[in-house]
Formats: C-alpha cells, sequence, structure tokens
C-alpha cells in the first residue's frame, strides 16, 4: 500500500522535523468520514517537512482510500503490532499459535460476535456475519449526519470464514458477548490483554483482545528510529484507552476532548473533536503548519 511519502521543503532542513502521529476513530476521522480540515492540515504540515503517520488499533485492512487520502509517511496499525514508513515494514507481530487457538476457543464457547484481525483481511465465522453487519452498520448510522459511509471500511475487507484454525491475525474485535471481556480474558489464561473500542459503548459487551504488552508506543518507537527522530520531537493525538502508551511515550501528547480521565491527566494538551475539525487548532498552536 501506498502512503505517498513526500519530500522536506527547503525551509524545513533548518527547522526541527518532527513526527506526528494520529489516532484514526475519534481523532483523525468522526465514525469513519475526515473532515477536510483535517486532511488539508496533515498535506500543509508534511509540505513543511514533518512526517505524519497514522496510528491507530485498525489493521491495514480497515483502512480504506478516503481515509488514506490526505497521504501519510507510514502508520502504525493494530494497537502496534505492526508498523510501516514509506513502504517499508517495520514490525508485524501475529498472535501465536497457541495463543490463538485458546482465545478463539473461549470465544467460540460463548458464542461471541468477533473478527480476526490480519492486514490483508478480517475474518468472522459464517454464523456471525448477519449479526455482525448488524451492529455495525447499527453504529455507523448513529453518525451526525446519519450516513453510514463508515461501516464499508470494516465490512468491505470481511470474509466469512469457515476453517480459521490457520489464519494469521494480529489482534481480535469482540463486538457482543454474553459476558465481559475481562472474564473472557480470563478464560483465556496468560499473554492477552483486553480494551475498550470504538463500538464499545452500545450496551453489548465488546471490545478488542490483543496480545500483553504490545501497545501503539511501540510501533512509534520502531518509526522513529527508522526516521532518526529523536523521542522528544514526537507528537502524538489519540482519545481511546490503547493510546494511553502512545500519548505517555510522546514528546508532546494530545488528547481529545472527553477522553478517559486517565488519559486526559497523561496528556500536554487537550484538542477538540474531529466534527469540530479539532486537529486544525492543534496543528497551529504547535507551529507545524
Amino acid at each position: 500500500m501506498s502512503f505517498h511519502p513526500g519530500t522536506s521543503t527547503a525551509g524545513a532542513s533548518t527547522a526541527t522535523v518532527r513526527a506526528i502521529f494520529l489516532d484514526v476513530d475519534g481523532t483523525y476521522a468522526d465514525y469513519g468520514v475526515v473532515p477536510e480540515g483535517h486532511v488539508r492540515v496533515v498535506r500543509a504540515a508534511r509540505s513543511a517537512g514533518h512526517k505524519v503517520l497514522l496510528c491507530t488499533g485498525r489493521p491495514v485492512s480497515m483502512l480504506p482510500a478516503s481515509i488514506l487520502a490526505a497521504g501519510f509517511d507510514g502508520l502504525v496499525a493494530s494497537a502496534g503490532a505492526y508498523a510501516e514508513v514509506d513502504g517499508e515494514v517495520l514490525l508485524n507481530r501475529r498472535f501465536p499459535a497457541g495463543l490463538a487457538a485458546r482465545t478463539m476457543a473461549v470465544l467460540d464457547g460463548h458464542r461471541a460476535v468477533y473478527i480476526l484481525e490480519a492486514q490483508d483481511s478480517l475474518h468472522v465465522a459464517p454464523e456471525a456475519e448477519p449479526r455482525l453487519r448488524a451492529i455495525i452498520e447499527e453504529h455507523f448510522r448513529r453518525a451526525p449526519d446519519g450516513h453510514a459511509q463508515g461501516s464499508s471500511a470494516i465490512l468491505g475487507s470481511v470474509r466469512a470464514t469457515s476453517e480459521r484454525a490457520g489464519t494469521a491475525f494480529a489482534k481480535i474485535s469482540v463486538f457482543e458477548a454474553p459476558v465481559p471481556l475481562e472474564q473472557i480474558a480470563r478464560e483465556i489464561g496468560a499473554g492477552i490483554a483486553v480494551v475498550a473500542n470504538s463500538i464499545a459503548n452500545e450496551g453489548r459487551h465488546s471490545g478488542e483482545l490483543y496480545q500483553s504488552g504490545i501497545s501503539k508506543a511501540d510501533g512509534v518507537a520502531a518509526v522513529i528510529a527508522r526516521l532518526g527522530i529523536e523521542q522528544e520531537n514526537t507528537v502524538a493525538v489519540g482519545d481511546g484507552q490503547n493510546d494511553l502508551e502512545m500519548i505517555a511515550f510522546a514528546g508532546v501528547g494530545i488528547a481529545i476532548e472527553g477522553s478517559s480521565p486517565e488519559l486526559l491527566a497523561l496528556a500536554d494538551r487537550v484538542a477538540a473533536p474531529p466534527h469540530r475539525e479539532g486537529l486544525v487548532d492543534a496543528f497551529a498552536e504547535l507551529g507545524l503548519i
């Protein structure tokens, strides 16, 4: 996948080049739709010589052209399990076979509705696909404009897969379960962790299961090592619980209004949400554009 890497302007050679990491859902995009002001400031920051990357819980397969359209220098995906810069893959961590088998066995035992998230595709059990589609479409219909464009980024990459035992994946999104995910994580045992996701506020037991010890900060660290940018010259913006480590790691951490108290306490600054184009003011205040 191409992220249309740009070159620094002449003026940027005398200024500090920063690496800017943007969460997608609730930060860069609102219900999967990117406001025009955010596209504009990403392009302006890159024209000024800075490196701008997405840093998301989504796998690459869940990032449509509409989200990538501004052009980026790379991305961190699957909440730190995958990282790529200028087409070079820096990280590509997947569930070990044993952990994958234990996790799916517990989820299937509870008849949970879940997706196995790989970088090239998304996998769901055939019997769970109708319920998955209903949940996702319902979520995106809650968008302020009443449209559901964002759902296609997920549903367009979903494959109903009967034999999932050999599927390599980086993370699991659970959209509905009869018991809390914390209980499911305990049943799975060592090696698994759980975090809330952007569709976790609608009365269902939902969230994301990932390998313990992996976070977005891992991807950020791999990227800046590749780019030769110091940690103090990083900027990270996010709104979710999977952004905690990234915000703590960055030289400047920015939380979106309405984030959890824990995330707000870690942040150096607060920005408005995407429906108010909060990145426009944030980039301007930091002198990135």
